[in-house]
């Protein structure tokens, strides 16, 4: 990538620079990884995004993130690898083509399983790439010669090796189990894909007649249409209201069965009534007490969540919501409903479609985890697995210890096929790397069936890491790239994703699949909601990289992430980062007027050094300390602070003022070539170290500054010069910048910043050198028109006062002058107390407060704050000043 040198434009456009010099770096490969190259790797696995999405701001944070490690390693000299990927997605995907068949009045099965199939593939050919796009758009420097998809040729055979080796150990079986199924979607899933949600609801009480017509049994649930699966009722054999009733028998209402009443520990003695219907059918936890009591599972529900012939006619083909109702009606008739409540109580839905899901019997696959899982615990134990932050070990640690089994099938077509065989003619069935033409036993073609089910999108996930690279051939990538360095992911899948991985790479590679797992913020609304389309929460990044630039976007999502794990997403931060690449620019165009292209650096001792150029030197120094340190730690939000807080107030608002006189004047030869060469300096470092975080505008800005340059995302990490730092002009610098802020407080105070002043000072004898050095950047930076001393016998009468060290800084005041300042904050104070009033009567009308969208009322709040704490100051000046009358 050769920069063609051209003047740079008034004002900062990233639509003149972001795609120009991203394909660039496309053209020259500067993103691929070199097998073969010599030195340390550091390599990212990409968390894939699904092929049906678009970026939202959780993959915006998440791969800025990614991006600035690779940029930086790369820059330090690593073979840093980024392997980009897609994930196919199996239920988002499939419902995506559905949604499309049903338009033009079809569903999947009028289709066919290979026409279906065939159908997905040629939408994913279509739109399938679109986030790849959008990750290019946002300056992501991942080796797309390495790209990769959770169902391409290569990963279909890891996806088998994986299945077939978990099978032939004995770790897959199948079995027939209460699972949660959505009636929406049409397949079974994890426990780990239902999301919780609390919903309004009511809690029945329902009276269970002795057979004996001796009374009746009250049970208390939420869900009086699952009494028709009921087979029992149980209570806790501890429980004395119940121990001469145990063994009875009684009549299930509306049904009229004969069912026992049992004891069981599982029951919770003071929980409603103490007595707990048992319905295996439809709970999990009623499953598990069934199969202790050897008691039948009824199912009365069909897989769209529709009342089946169980249910009997009254009820059969009503839904879920409508047998409730009926049921409740029938109970009342029968006089056999004692109360309802209200009661709000957590209901399970579908992580996908978000419909409530239906705990259901069915047959499935179920991979065996406690094996899979002490390793995982003891690499994490023993640190060589580390959360960042650590809190996340625990939450880890807690989900791993108590695992459970995990139901693998999914009752769809897009996905990997359960490579299961069953032969129809001699029963035999095995699991196979190949497809198989025919049953090994019998030789039957024609009764040889594969398993209809695919495979949990998450168990070709948790291969990622080592299958990208390979396997489970061995390939030079897989020798040489893994195990990978880090991920970086959110919080929301470290259960379904983070462990399995972990889980997965210790039994197919035999070692850890990355040492670090960096956890980064959930972007919330500024409401604290999450955020989504469907809620008018959401956010749309590209949208943003259009309204501010890539880098801009980029930059105010990192350095928000100092909120913790959940970061009220601001707008305002990506517009003052905008604001800082309009100050870059700038700045960088006021160093390049000054800088000549055939000016070779000399070196620093022979340069005219003054106190302020030395200064900034050493912090350009401490600045590479910090930010090197921070990235290392993973402060991400830190190392962009301290880029701009040294760019912004020490380079641009002091050391660039403080060069202008000296470059303006007409003579000082000597001090404009050291000046000359210490701009270059800080910016030609400043460029590589804010790189990783926006590299559209370093990357121009490096290509401008004189001589030839190889590009900056390729060029070296800046280093520290010990030197190069001078503690003595830090403090002088430090004293002085304070002298100028408290003279600049000062004239604020009385509302007079821009006109000259006369400043007097009393200081001890080690510091009159120090006031007397300043004398020249006060009178330029503060308009200080004289600065001299004063004894203890002729401090001003009427004066604001201030310390800067041990020296007291006078400003003083003419009685006249005192009288206008005090009428003056008078009025701003009667103004604010006016607006605070008028704030504060709208935040009090319950009807504004309730019906006034969430937004707007915040803002209203906020504005009180504010406010009050300027009425606040304004009265402690005030004060003040009425106290030097």
């Amino acid at each position: 990538m050769k920069h063609i040198k051209h003047e740079l434009d008034k004002t900062y456009d990233p639509k003149n620079v972001e795609d120009r010099i991203y394909n660039g770096w496309e053209e020259d490969n500067l993103f691929r990884a070199d097998v073969e190259a010599p030195g340390e790797t550091y390599v990212i696995s990409i968390p894939p995004p699904n092929i049906t999405g678009s970026l939202h701001m959780g993959h915006a944070l998440d791969n800025t993130i990614q991006d600035l490690l690779i940029r930086y390693h790369r820059m330090k000299g690593f073979v840093a690898l980024w392997v980009p990927g897609t994930d196919h997605a199996g239920i988002a995907t499939q419902a995506v083509v559905e949604k499309e068949l049903k338009k033009e009045g079809r569903t999947r099965f009028d289709l066919g399983r290979e026409a279906f199939i065939k159908r997905v593939w040629e939408w994913q050919e279509e739109y399938g790439s679109t986030i790849i796009h959008q990750l290019k758009r946002m300056g992501c420097s991942c080796d797309w010669s390495r790209i990769r998809f959770t169902l391409d040729e290569g990963y279909y055979r890891a996806v088998r090796e994986a299945f077939v080796s978990f099978y032939e150990k004995g770790l897959i079986h199948q079995g027939r189990r209460i699972i949660n199924w959505c009636p929406h979607c049409l397949t079974a899933l994890s426990d780990l894909e239902v999301e919780h949600f609390d919903v309004p609801g009511h809690l029945y009480y329902v009276r269970y007649p002795f057979e004996d017509k001796s009374g009746y049994v009250v049970i208390a649930t939420t869900r009086p249409e699952t009494i028709l699966a009921d087979v029992a009722v149980a209570v806790n054999p501890d429980d004395d209201r119940y121990k001469d009733k145990v063994g009875k028998k009684l009549v299930l209402p509306m049904v009229g069965r004969i069912i026992p009443l049992i004891a069981d520990p599982y029951v919770e003695p003071g929980f409603g009534t103490g007595a707990l219907k048992i319905t295996p059918g439809h709970d999990p936890n009623d499953f598990e007490v069934g199969q202790r009591h050897n008691l039948e599972s009824i199912i009365v529900l069909d897989e769209h969540g529709r009342m089946n012939e169980e249910s009997g006619e009254r009820y059969k083909g009503m839904t879920r919501e409508e047998c409730r109702k009926a049921i409740v009606e029938d109970l009342e008739k029968e006089g056999l409903l004692e109360k309802i409540e209200e009661y709000n109580h957590a209901v399970g839905h579908c992580y996908r479609c978000l419909k409530a899901i239906e705990p259901y019997l069915s047959w499935q696959w179920f991979l065996k985890m406690d094996e899979l899982a002490k390793p995982a615990i003891e690499v994490v134990n023993d640190g060589r697995v580390k959360f960042i932050p650590e809190r996340f070990n625990r939450i880890y640690l807690n989900w791993m210890e108590n695992i459970r089994e995990w139901c693998l099938s999914r009752q769809l077509w897009w996905g990997h096929r359960i490579p299961v065989w069953t032969c129809g003619k001699c029963g035999y069935k095995n699991a196979f790397r190949e497809d198989p033409g025919s049953c090994p036993e019998c030789g039957e073609k024609e009764q040889w069936f594969q398993d209809e089910d695919v495979l949990d999108t998450w168990f070709s996930s948790g291969l990622w890491p080592f299958a990208t690279l390979g396997w489970p051939e061995r390939t030079a990538d897989l020798q040489r790239f893994y195990p990978t360095n880090v991920l970086v992911t959110a919080r929301d899948i470290i259960f379904l994703w983070v462990a399995r991985m972990i889980m997965d790479g210790l039994k197919f590679m035999g070692g850890i699949p990355f040492s670090d797992v960096f956890i980064h913020p959930t972007i919330l609304a500024k409401t604290g909601q999450r955020m989504s389309k469907s809620l008018g929460t959401g956010v749309d990044p590209l949208e943003l990289f259009e309204k501010y630039g890539t880098d801009a976007t980029r930059f105010g999502l990192v350095i928000q992430t100092e909120q913790g794990q959940d970061l009220k997403y601001s707008e305002d931060r990506i517009e003052m980062s905008r604001n800082f690449m309009n100050k870059i620019w700038n700045a960088a165009r006021y160093t390049l007027s000054f800088l000549k292209e055939d000016e070779d650096a000399l070196p620093w001792d022979e340069l005219l050094l003054r106190t302020e150029d030395r200064w900034i030197i050493s912090k350009t120094q401490r600045l590479i300390e910090t930010v090197t340190m921070n990235i290392d730690n993973y402060e991400l939000w830190q190392a962009s602070k301290a880029l701009y807080e040294f760019f912004w107030d020490e380079f641009c608002d002091w050391y660039i003022e403080l060069s202008k006189p000296v470059l303006y004047a007409d003579d000082k030869e000597e001090e404009k070539r050291a000046i000359r060469q210490v701009l270059n300096h800080v910016l030609s470092t400043f460029l590589p170290l804010a790189h990783p975080f926006i590299p559209f505008i370093t990357e121009e800005l490096w290509g401008a500054l004189p001589g030839e340059r190889k590009p900056l995302m390729v060029s070296e990490w800046p280093k520290t010069d010990p030197y190069l730092i001078y503690p003595e002009d830090e403090e002088l610098m430090d004293f002085r910048m304070s002298l100028v802020r408290v003279i600049r407080n000062m004239k604020a105070e009385l509302n007079i910043s821009s006109a000259e002043v006369e400043i007097l000072y009393e200081a001890p004898d080690e510091l009159e050198h120090a006031v007397e050095g300043a004398k020249e950047m006060a009178a330029f930076l503060a308009k200080v028109r004289e600065m001299k001393p004063v004894g203890e016998f002729n401090r001003p009468k009427s004066a604001l006062s201030a310390m800067v060290g041990d020296a007291v800084i006078y400003l003083p005041i003419d009685e006249e002058q005192l009288q206008k300042e005090i009428e003056r904050l008078g009025k701003e104070i009667e103004k604010a107390a006016g607006e605070i009033e008028r704030v504060n009567k709208k935040l009090e009308n319950k009807q504004f407060v309730e019906k006034a969208p969430e937004q707007i009322v915040e803002t209203e709040r906020e504005k009180a704050l504010a406010i009050g704490e300027r009425l606040h100051a304004m009265k402690d000046r005030l004060t003040m000043l009425e106290g030097m009358k």
